[in-house]
Order: structure tokens, then C-alpha cells, then sequence
């Protein structure tokens, strides 16, 4: 077993960072356990052109920084680890690791983020990595001067629709409603681009193709009708699951998987805050994400600081 730590973060995504930044910074002893590559989903953003005090950058750009500070501070990161069992509800709170090594920790800061949502239609399985992508980043040099189609209303999907004209041929939206729902600087952005097509009120229902995918079946939602488009890809920004299937019984969920917290970013279990996109609440920015890290950090410093001195109180009685 390793030494038992002040805090453990489970998650570097932007608020694990964050949190990380913070509590190593303050002289707590830190380790952050990711099961996936540190950054979560900043490092699949093409653009981040709205985070305070930075200019236009890539996500995983952002991500170096914010990792790089957090070891600066002494934080210890620990990626692609999976966690099997977890023991939160005592004083010590701890993990265990698949290959067997235990962390714990006074305190634990839950970050898992979340993960791009599929449609779960025909073809979804079969072509995923064959044609259908979740990262502009990631992919989109791969469909240079092809037709591909874009998936999604909010402001993720026209962003990122935008970052795809800089190697598609055109580019085509659909989405279900016959609105957006992201803002109005991202619509027009979209709106103004000469490669962007837009097919509204309409809904994929099946991926089709032999070795790759080259065509979708959309349907017109108000009228029912169903028709081939042909494509060369498809990406999907549709929105993320949480990552919360193995805290289920550890602590308070909503019936989306979210996680339950009070105003202090205190879960249902004591000496356990949450932090990121897998929260109840309404927006997931990093921004957000990084208040979010911030203020878990310091609630869970405060909560080491009684738990510590309650223990140096009883020893000395």
C-alpha cells in the first residue's frame, strides 16, 4: 500500500487538474488516478477560444499546461490505471487498482468526467472507427477534401462542424429540431461558412456501407420520410455519458448517472466531493469544470485540516 495521501482525485480531466493545481499547491499531499489519457475531453477539443486569458488554443495544449502546473505544485499523476474496487466510506478511504496496488486518502475529489454519447441505430457498432468519429482533433485530417456529416445541434457540434471545413470538401449538419441550441455567435459562425449545409428537423437512423461507411439513412421527423445520404464519414456531438457506473453504490446518482452534490460540492458520502461534466447541472464548459475543481479543492483541504486535527485532538488525550 502506498502512503496514505491528503487528497486523491479521481479523474484529470480540467476540474481534476484543476483540483490538483490547488491542493498540491497548498502543501497537501495529491495524486490524481485517470483511467484514460490526462486532459479527458479537452485533449478531443480542436479550438478552446473562450477560456479567460488565453487566446485561441488547441485542448490538448490547455491540457499540457494545467498537467504541467499540477506536477510543478508536487501533484502526482497516475494515468491509465482502472480502478475495480473502491472503499469510500470510512476515515481512510481507498481504491484498488486491477494490478493490485491501493491508494488512499483522507479526502477524494471524483472526476471521471464522461464519454461521447452514440446513436444506438443500425451500422453504430460495425462502422465506429470505420467512418464514424467523436474528435475533430483526432480524425479530421483523415477526410481532407471528402463529404462528411455533422451530428448535433448544441455548441460543440456547430464548433466543431466549423474546425472540419478547414479539411473537408463540405460539411452537412443535421439535427432534430428546427433550432440550435447553441449561441448565437457559433449559429452564425456555422451559418456564415460557404462549406456548411444544414439539414434540420431530421434525424440519422442507420449507418450503411461494405468495408467503410459511405452513406446514412435520414429521416424527415415531422413527415416520416426516409432517404440515402450519401457521406464519407460521420462525427458525433451529441452530448456524453457520465463516467459513474462503478460509483453507483459509493455515491448519491440521479437517474442520469450524475452525480448528487450540495452547494459544496460535498457527495452523499462524507470526505467525498465531485467536480466536472459528470455533476447535476446545467452546463459543462471548462470553465465550469475548472470552477467546479476549485472549489471541491478547497472544501476538501478544509475538510483534511478537522479530520486531522481531530486526529492529533485524540492522540493527545
Amino acid at each position: 500500500m502506498d502512503d496514505i495521501y491528503d487528497v486523491m482525485i479521481l479523474g484529470a480531466g480540467a476540474a481534476g487538474l484543476t483540483a490538483g493545481i490547488y491542493t498540491s499547491r497548498a502543501k497537501l499531499s495529491t495524486v490524481i488516478l485517470n483511467q484514460g489519457a490526462t486532459g479527458g475531453q479537452m485533449v478531443l477539443t480542436n479550438e478552446v477560444a473562450n477560456y479567460p486569458g488565453v487566446k485561441t488554443t488547441r485542448g490538448y495544449n490547455l491540457a499540457a499546461i494545467m498537467k504541467s502546473q499540477a506536477k510543478e505544485f508536487g501533484c502526482k499523476i497516475k494515468s491509465n490505471v482502472r480502478i475495480q474496487n473502491y472503499d469510500l466510506g470510512g476515515k481512510i478511504k481507498s481504491v484498488e487498482l486491477q494490478d493490485g496496488r491501493t491508494f488512499s486518502a483522507y479526502s477524494v475529489i471524483v472526476a471521471p468526467g464522461g464519454r461521447p454519447r452514440s446513436l444506438q441505430i443500425p451500422g453504430a457498432d460495425r462502422f465506429r472507427g470505420a467512418g464514424i468519429s467523436f474528435c475533430a482533433t483526432c480524425d479530421g485530417e483523415f477526410f481532407t477534401q471528402k463529404e462528411i456529416v455533422v451530428v448535433g445541434g448544441g455548441n460543440s457540434a456547430l464548433e466543431e462542424a466549423v474546425s472540419l471545413t478547414k479539411y473537408a470538401k463540405k460539411v452537412t449538419i443535421v439535427h432534430q429540431f428546427d433550432h440550435f441550441q447553441a449561441f448565437e455567435h457559433a449559429v452564425q459562425e456555422a451559418k456564415s461558412n460557404d462549406k456548411i449545409d444544414f439539414i434540420m428537423e431530421s434525424a440519422l437512423v442507420e449507418f450503411g456501407g461494405e468495408e467503410k461507411l459511405d452513406h446514412v439513412m435520414i429521416k424527415h421527423i415531422p413527415t416520416g420520410e426516409t432517404r440515402k445520404f450519401s457521406t464519407d464519414g460521420v462525427f458525433l456531438f451529441i452530448g456524453y455519458l457520465p463516467n459513474t457506473e462503478d460509483l453507483i453504490n459509493h455515491i448519491q446518482l440521479n437517474d442520469r448517472g450524475e452525480i448528487v452534490t450540495n452547494s459544496s460540492l460535498q457527495t452523499s458520502t462524507p470526505g467525498v466531493f465531485a467536480a466536472g461534466d459528470t455533476l447535476s447541472k446545467q452546463y459543462r464548459q471548462i470553465t465550469t469544470a475548472v470552477a467546479d475543481g476549485t472549489i471541491a479543492a478547497l472544501n476538501a483541504a478544509e475538510y483534511v485540516a478537522k479530520i486531522k486535527d481531530k486526529s492529533i485532538m485524540a492522540y493527545a488525550s
